[in-house]
């Protein structure tokens, strides 16, 4: 309850402020305005008409424009000398907090601050007329209308951040969206622009347009980029010889593939994997954030299910790493991942599934390197990962050492009466009972520390080993799964609520169990022991020698 900036905190999103708000007139004295500052300018044309300088580009402005000029860009605003300009130049900030932000949140980059390119919309009189009453009421005297242009502030960022969605809108080319598809599902055979056309239902000239309007690519650009990046997912893996991998991906020879591949990326793709730099990378889901960041590679974005970030204590929090929701469109994260240059995306099939992501979209912008999520342990998830970016000896260096500290760990709770126990993790959401197996914090209990599971569980841990993450149970079942000693976690609903445990541990099902009448059951913190990462795991591997050194 100290942390008076905790409701916010939690959002992870940033605090904006007005830093400052000024009116422009063109004049025949002063026709010219430069623009030029250290926070995100939002220019907002109340009259007249002029144009925006920036760089080659130059836009048209009339009563309605609004504009988004990042920070530190040089721009100009003219005006028209029959029709005067007159604007609002609103500077827009972030809040930084006089406290620190819990340990394990991370605050995300701003849709509205955090690009570099310029936003232009060119008909919106509701946001004008509120940046307007911004500046007639620029010097409050009542505190009343101090909180009033609190609000329309936020309602002015709030509209922006709509329309910067709305842009990335289901397209209304359906037939557009099916070629495109069937491009990328078949890259690897011969594709001409009339055989997509058709498949679009529209003239081959028109579809050139219509194709670089939705993708910012030509449709043989398009294919290369699908051809190439294909090929670097196999020169990654191994797979094959660069005559096989070129074959692969629609090239009819080795020398063919490797003019293009040189066009695109600058390197001859025998030499790909001896590059000296590391790539740009960008992930699917944080616990691949955790792997890289442990390798010394920052991803650049992060797509995330939420704003939730994984603890990392033990690693400086990333500066520059850019997260974007998870179920963002395929246009809008496409568009992120262009404007970040990432060379190279890490996900996990299931995750793409999950969230609607088309795979061979995401490999039109990089090369999408899968690391299977329930297939395969975290060790493993982390030397496929550090493969990909050659940093395999680092993670072997890693691994090794966590393993001495397992050996370690091990030895001292041989020590503690739990050795004798059965433990059990059992896991109370709201729609389901879940009792864990071998992974999360059940590798730690049952592989690091060779604690005993319930038979059931351990049955299960011997078939599947370490794809076995949980099994659903009734709570007329608990009895069967219950151990000497219970590890409880309890996720909370969507509003916050534990009503779903307590009406499990108020049960007589609950009061019947004999570490719950032998005072064995432990509460723990989903935040500190449920991600499944490397630096989490050996977190938890700390956390269970204290927790168990400590029984008597």
């Amino acid at each position: 309850m100290n942390n008076v900036n905790s409701e916010w905190a939690e959002s992870h999103f940033p605090l904006y402020t007005a830093a400052q708000i000024l009116s422009l007139y063109g004049t025949s004295n002063q026709p010219m305005h430069k623009i030029h500052e250290d926070f995100t300018v939002l220019i907002a044309i109340a009259g007249g008409k002029g144009v925006l300088r920036l760089d080659d580009q130059t836009f048209e402005l009339q009563e309605g424009s609004i504009m988004l000029i990042p920070a530190q860009v040089h721009a100009a605003l003219v005006t028209n000398s029959l029709q005067p300009l007159h604007a609002y130049k609103l500077s827009i900030g972030i809040w930084e907090p006089p406290t620190s932000p819990p340990a394990s949140s991370l605050v995300r980059r701003s849709e509205v601050l955090g690009g570099s390119n310029l936003h232009f919309f060119l008909c919106e009189p509701d946001i004008v007329a509120k940046v307007e009453e911004l500046y007639l009421y620029r010097s409050p005297i009542h505190e009343a209308r101090h909180v009033k242009n609190q609000i329309v502030f936020h309602q002015i960022i709030a509209e922006l951040l709509e329309r910067e969605d709305a842009k990335y809108a289901v397209s209304d080319q359906p037939s557009m969206d099916r070629s495109i598809t069937y491009l990328e599902n078949h890259f690897s055979d011969k594709i001409t622009r009339e055989q997509l056309a058709a498949l679009a239902g529209i003239s081959s000239s028109h579809y050139s347009i219509l194709f670089k309007r939705l993708t910012g690519f030509s449709p043989q650009e398009y294919l290369s980029r699908l051809r190439v990046h294909r090929a670097i997912e196999l020169l990654i893996s191994g797979s094959g010889t660069l005559r096989e991998i070129a074959q692969k991906v629609g090239y009819k020879d080795e020398f063919y593939l490797s003019r293009r591949f040189k066009r695109q990326t600058g390197a001859a793709p025998s030499a790909y994997n001896r590059r000296s730099s590391l790539p740009r990378v960008a992930v699917v889901l944080t616990p691949y954030a955790s792997h890289l960041l442990l390798l010394g590679l920052e991803p650049v974005v992060t797509i995330a299910e939420n704003g939730e970030y994984v603890s990392i204590a033990e690693l400086e929090k990333p500066q520059n790493m850019r997260f974007i929701s998870a179920d963002a469109s395929p246009e809008q994260l496409n568009s992120v991942l262009l404007e970040t240059k990432s060379e190279l995306i890490i996900a996990a099939q299931q995750h793409l599934h999950r969230f609607g992501l088309n795979l061979g979209h995401m490999r039109a912008v990089a090369p999408v390197i899968e690391i299977s999520w329930m297939e395969l342990s975290w060790k493993e998830h982390f030397r496929l990962i550090a493969q990909a970016i050659q940093r395999s000896e680092r993670a072997e260096e890693w691994l090794a050492m966590f393993e001495e500290e397992e050996q370690e760990a091990r030895l001292q709770v041989q020590e503690s009466a739990v050795v004798k126990e059965t433990i059990t993790i059992l896991i109370l959401r709201p729609e389901q009972m879940q009792v864990y197996g071998a992974r999360n914090v059940g590798y730690v209990m049952y592989h690091s520390l060779g604690l005993k599971p319930p038979a059931k569980i351990g049955q299960e841990i011997e078939r599947l080993g370490n794809q076995f993450h949980s099994i659903p149970i009734e709570l007329a079942e608990l009895a069967d799964y219950a151990g000497d000693r219970l590890l409880v976690f309890v996720f909370p609903d969507p509003k916050g609520s534990f009503a779903h445990a307590d009406a499990i541990l108020q049960s007589s099902y609950w009061k019947g169990l004999s570490a719950v009448r032998n005072d064995k059951v432990h509460h723990l913190d989903i935040d500190e022991w449920i991600p499944y990462n490397p630096v989490s795991i050996r977190l938890q591997l700390q956390r269970a020698v204290a927790l168990f050194t400590g029984i008597q």
